[in-house]
This record gives C-alpha cells, sequence and structure tokens, in this order.
C-alpha cells in the first residue's frame, strides 16, 4: 500500500509536475491540445505557492509517496456549489492526480481513500467531485470507488472548445 500524507511546501514541484504530467496524459484527445502545451510545471509551482501561502484551513492536499517523493496528490475540502435535494453536508475532491507511469497500481485508490477518511473526520457526509464526461477511463476508477453520476453537468471551456463535466457523488460511510 501507497504511503499517503499532508502535502509540504516541500512538495510543490513535484505535485506540479504530477499535475501537469496528468492533465497532459489523462486529457490528451479531449482538451485541445494546444492548451495542454500551454500548459507548465513552472507556471503550476507559482500558483500553488501562492495557494500554500494562503491556506484554507477547510480544505487539504495529500501525497502519495514513492522511494523518490511525491507520485500522487488529491486536493479536497467543502463542495463549492449547491446540490439540489443535498442532505448533509456535502465534501468535494478537488483533484486527483497521480504519475502517468504508475496509472493502474493502486496509488489513486489509496489517495482516494486517504481522502475519504479525512472528508470524514472534517465533518462530511458526502463526497462530490466533477469529471470530463468523455473521460471514461476516470469515470470507471471513481465508479469502482463507489461513486455514481447524479445528473449534475457544467461547461468548461478550453481554448473555445466547450467540454462537459458531470458530477458524481457517493456517501462517506
Amino acid at each position: 500500500m501507497t504511503r499517503v500524507r499532508k502535502m509540504r511546501e516541500a512538495d510543490i514541484a513535484a505535485v506540479s509536475a504530477i499535475r501537469v504530467r496528468g492533465w497532459q496524459t489523462a486529457y490528451a484527445g479531449l482538451v485541445p491540445g494546444t492548451y495542454l502545451d500551454a500548459m507548465t510545471v513552472e507556471a503550476d509551482a507559482v500558483r500553488r505557492r501562492q495557494m500554500f501561502a494562503r491556506p484554507r484551513p477547510d480544505s487539504e492536499d495529500l501525497v502519495a509517496l514513492g522511494d523518490g517523493g511525491p507520485v500522487g496528490w488529491v486536493r479536497f475540502g467543502p463542495y463549492r456549489g449547491a446540490v439540489p435535494g443535498a442532505a448533509g453536508r456535502d465534501g468535494e475532491v478537488y483533484a486527483l492526480y497521480v504519475a502517468p507511469e504508475l496509472l493502474g497500481q493502486g496509488t489513486g485508490t489509496s489517495l482516494l481513500n486517504e481522502a475519504h477518511g479525512h472528508m470524514k473526520a472534517l465533518g462530511f457526509d458526502v463526497s462530490a467531485l466533477w469529471v470530463l464526461r468523455d473521460n471514461l477511463r476516470a469515470r470507471r476508477f471513481y465508479e469502482r470507488a463507489g461513486y455514481r453520476a447524479d445528473g449534475g453537468a457544467q461547461d468548461d471551456v478550453y481554448d473555445g472548445i466547450t467540454l462537459t463535466e458531470v458530477r458524481y457523488r457517493r456517501a462517506l460511510a
């Protein structure tokens, strides 16, 4: 099992590399190549350092560790919107990325399980997340973890191309 711990400032460069490589791998053919090609680890690290300098007390970042440092990352906190008909307190997995060469080896599952435990400890009853409708690999991953599409959808525009995300939810037992 992968060891998971809270993210530290020293992890920012590694997390940015995981995130950018994760986007460029997972979204190839889904998100315009011009958008993916414009992503840089350096720009992501600047943004992440700004976030790290102004932490939100109700959000957390966790990293999965390999022999050489972080190999995966998850960020979660309160749900950023209203879920019609939702009862209880909803949390949200904002992002989960694993080094592309480690996909399918359990790192993402370890991160997600650890995030669920932290979310429950923070008082959340439900975890929600958004995933690109056409990202079938990610949708299958979340479905194996107990998430179900609840009918929510939103559009995001990437370099002039509109892509639809679908909302998934699951109870935190």
